[in-house]
């Protein structure tokens, strides 16, 4: 059964069992698949922050991203898990001949690639989603000021996570130039991070 199938506490219980997957990985898409619920909550709120509507008219063009975000963070909950899968599999393959040392070599570097571009696009979706924090933020129902703050801190604990998972699997990736331009990616999409916490000192 795939993971979003599962009920709560049967995800928690695979969370917590001492199987491989899932892991930091999947647990980040999901952190970033939550934060993305809570802001679809409060953009989808009748009132906004006073009302007006040009609150209104930027929460509701918001609403459609962060469906999209959802869908792609809930989809990578699985994903990350099957790409772990992936390189535990090809690290089991058979090395007997000098044959299958090189399809196992071709395949290890083939899975840690797939495992490192699938916490990549967690980076990716939890950029996105800290730039529409800060939207539903500005202009949602202050009574819901505690939700957008969770989102806004699971968005980024998501985004931290799977840059922990991308490093470790760079590791892993014999190509340098490979490696270096997967590296240049996650460091753009972590920069939405810290621009965003120079953006909040900047308003207190």
């Amino acid at each position: 059964m795939a993971l979003i199938d599962r009920t709560v506490t049967g995800l928690l219980d695979a969370f917590s069992s001492s199987d491989p997957t899932p892991g930091g990985g999947s647990a980040s898409a999901m952190a970033g698949a939550m934060a993305a619920s809570l802001l679809l909550m409060v953009a989808g709120m009748a009132k906004t922050k006073t009302n007006a509507a040009s609150e209104r008219d930027a929460l509701d063009r918001a609403q459609p991203e962060l469906a999209a975000l959802r869908a792609t963070l809930t989809a990578l909950i699985d994903r990350d898990a099957a790409a772990y899968d992936m390189v535990v599999a090809s690290y089991r393959k058979p090395k007997a001949t000098d044959e299958e040392k090189a399809a196992r070599k071709a395949a290890i570097q083939n899975a840690m690639h797939v495992a490192t571009k699938i916490p990549l696009e967690t980076m990716k979706a939890c950029a996105a989603l800290l730039r529409l924090a800060a939207i539903v933020s500005t202009n949602g129902n202050t009574n819901a000021a505690s939700d957008m703050y969770v989102a806004t801190l699971l968005a980024q604990a998501a985004l931290k996570g799977a840059r922990s998972n991308v490093d470790i699997n760079l590791g892993g990736i014999s190509d340098t130039a490979l490696a270096s331009a997967l590296r240049t990616q996650a460091d753009g999409y972590e920069g939405s991070l810290l621009g965003q916490r120079a953006e909040g000192k900047g308003q207190r």
